[in-house]
């Protein structure tokens, strides 16, 4: 067995595994594929695997509150890279069973069910309510998983949506390209792990971090806001989500557009600090975004 590091995502074909290439691309690793995205997690918690890929936010949905939940209450793995890619989906099914009597094109009415993992089906809302009105709608783990579904039961009239490498891995057609209901539908990708990750290549870094303000100070949001303002900090996004102990009491999830090797940003954290607030620092990183 190869003595490579091990990565985790979910299964081969989906957008998570993608990214997993994208990440390694330069280098020799040992990618292990997990049908939940709890398992990918775990993988790497329990030491199964050196790194997990982990979709975080999505251009049309904002981010996956479940993923970013398990990020901050169930592990303690530190972001160690971003990854930013347009994520199109694609219809995919066996084209000689969906289509016409000509065997040509695929036919709307011949699908009777469309499979996909529930962001990627939120994504299609409107082409799946103006298409196949009638098509039952069934959610799995992963596009890959939805894809891999469909290819196993033929002659049923079923669809997935998810990525053209599953689709050319599980032998099925692409029956309609970019089925997303935007053109600007972009995923962020999370690589977390306790072991390092370099890339030389990396010009743009952000931090995220996580604040809980302390109680019954009044305007304490507002400083801490402050205290990245008044040193021309930039923040990419600002996310309020329930601390999960009290009813009413949220922690803050920042992302800002600097590295921890700065002489502000520390000093910015040490400032927030001071007025009593709990800084966690979940990661200092390189940013990605797609090259095409």
């Amino acid at each position: 067995m190869s003595s490579a590091p091990r990565v985790a995502s979910l299964p081969r074909g989906s957008f998570s595994d993608e990214a997993a290439q994208y990440f390694f691309r330069d280098r020799e690793v040992n990618h292990a594929y997990y049908k939940l995205i709890s398992d990918v997690f775990r993988a790497t918690e329990r030491g199964e695997a050196d790194w997990s890929v982990i979709p975080i936010e999505n251009t049309i949905d904002g981010s996956v509150s479940l993923h970013t939940d398990w990020l901050v209450h169930e592990v303690n793995l530190p972001i160690r890279a971003e990854w930013v890619y347009p994520a199109v989906q694609n219809l995919v099914g066996l084209r000689s069973e969906l289509s016409g009597e000509d065997g040509e094109g695929w036919r709307p009415e011949k699908i009777k069910k469309v499979l996909s993992h529930p962001v990627a089906m939120a994504q299609c809302y409107e082409f799946l309510r103006a298409t196949l009105p009638n098509a039952e709608l069934e959610t799995l783990s992963s596009t890959s998983e939805a894809i891999r579904t469909v290819s196993e039961n033929p002659g049923q009239g079923w669809a997935a949506i998810g990525t053209r490498t599953a689709a050319a891995d599980y032998k099925l057609d692409v029956l309609q390209e970019g089925v997303t209901d935007h053109d600007n539908n972009y995923t962020r990708f999370l690589l977390v792990g306790n072991k390092e990750y370099v890339n030389p290549s990396a010009t743009e870094f952000k931090t995220s971090i996580l604040i809980t303000l302390p109680d019954d100070y009044p305007g304490a949001l507002h400083q801490v806001l402050s205290a990245f303002a008044w040193r021309r900090i930039n923040l990419s996004k600002i996310e309020s989500r329930p601390t999960k102990k009290k009813l009413g009491v949220y922690y803050f999830f920042i992302d800002i557009l600097m590295s921890m090797d700065s002489v502000l940003l520390p000093a910015a954290i040490a400032e927030i600090e001071a007025i009593g607030c709990q800084v966690r620092v979940l990661g200092s990183y390189p940013s990605f975004s797609y090259e095409g």
